[in-house]
């Protein structure tokens, strides 16, 4: 078996940075990045066994992208449209009116063109509700103030 040299990591960097270009995500970056460290740490010491290049590739591709993880729950993408996905919460502080009464904690309002289930404190079928917020989905609402 012919060895693995230092420039076939590095190939293989190159091959995932490029594959990161043409699928959606961010883990073929993070593997990129794996394999280019491999190539450098086999420049500085050849002789290293492919098990424990496969082993260190391992690890330093599955710690970066849980770091890459971590880093962005604390640092999200800025958007001028936070909700786009979560369309429930693009309802909060809206003004509804209820289709059927809010017994025992649940009900229905009409959103826009839509019914949704409502929990709230108990109030009458047609009474204007604020959604407060979401429970899955489920929205969250309060008898609305009277304009």
């Amino acid at each position: 078996m012919k060895p693995v040299l230092f420039w076939h990591w590095w190939v293989l960097a190159a091959i995932f940075v490029t594959l990161e270009i043409v699928v959606p995500g961010t883990f073929m970056l993070w593997l990129g990045v794996a394999a280019g460290a491999i190539g450098l740490v086999l420049f500085v010491a050849p002789d290293l066994r492919v098990e424990i290049q496969l082993l260190i590739f391992a690890a330093i591709s599955v710690g970066s992208i849980l770091a890459w993880r971590a880093w962005l729950k604390r640092h999200p993408t800025p958007t001028d449209h936070p909700t786009l996905n979560r369309r429930a919460e693009q309802y909060i502080s809206r003004v509804f009116r209820l289709e059927q009464p809010i017994v025992n904690g649940q009900g229905k309002a009409i959103v826009d063109d839509t019914t949704w289930l409502v929990t709230g404190p108990d109030l009458p079928a047609g009474t204007a509700v604020r959604c407060v917020g979401v429970d899955g989905t489920v929205l969250r609402v309060e008898k609305a103030e009277a304009a």
